[in-house]
């Protein structure tokens, strides 16, 4: 699978504590192998992230992705759930 991240999900994703870095980078090495393993709660979005879905990354961490091919996804947002869904 083909993993891009949009130039937004680049820069917040440099200001998220380094603790969240390091999950994200465990959930995405296990979103790469089984993306709907039951331990990331993948599930699709509504409203303003429609047809987007979203990964979890921590207890309130959220990363969001759009599938762009059914080999590429392309992650867009990552984010605390309050912050991404007011």
């Amino acid at each position: 699978m083909k993993v891009l991240f949009h130039r937004s999900f680049e820069k917040k994703y440099k200001q998220v504590p380094v603790k969240i870095r390091y999950q994200f980078n465990e959930r995405l090495f296990i979103f790469i192998s089984e993306p709907f393993n039951k331990q990331l709660s993948n599930h699709a979005l509504r409203g303003k992230y429609k047809g987007c879905r979203s990964i979890n990354i921590s207890g309130d961490f959220r990363a969001i992705y759009e599938i762009v091919s059914e080999s590429t996804v392309h992650f867009i947002d990552i984010d605390t759930h309050g912050n991404l869904y007011k």
